[in-house]
């Protein structure tokens, strides 16, 4: 009986690791994904445009608040630090 106890406990152990090996893999890739969207798109920022050969009409501004809830939503979910979430929340303050 002693085994059977001792197998079950192994199996309980790696198990647990497992999951939460799955789940720190999961929130990294999320990290690195956002990081690279950041990249990009400050990447896009700075590309020279080409000059619009007529004047288009602008598209309107993303809403402030809804962009400020969107990364407090990814505060919440782990996937910002603060330092991250107080840059983030700065840049959008200063663009709106």
């Amino acid at each position: 009986m002693p085994l059977l106890r001792g197998m079950a406990r192994t199996a309980v152990i790696a198990g647990t690791a497992t999951a939460v090996s799955n789940r720190v893999s999961r929130r990294q890739a999320n990290r690195w994904s956002q990081q690279e969207n950041a990249q990009y798109a400050q990447q896009q920022q700075y590309a020279p445009q080409p000059a619009p050969a007529q004047a288009a009409p602008a598209a309107p501004a993303r809403d402030t608040v809804s962009q400020l809830k969107e990364l407090a939503e990814l505060k919440t979910q782990g996937v910002l630090t603060d330092a991250e979430f107080e840059a983030q929340k700065a840049k959008i303050l200063a663009a709106g």
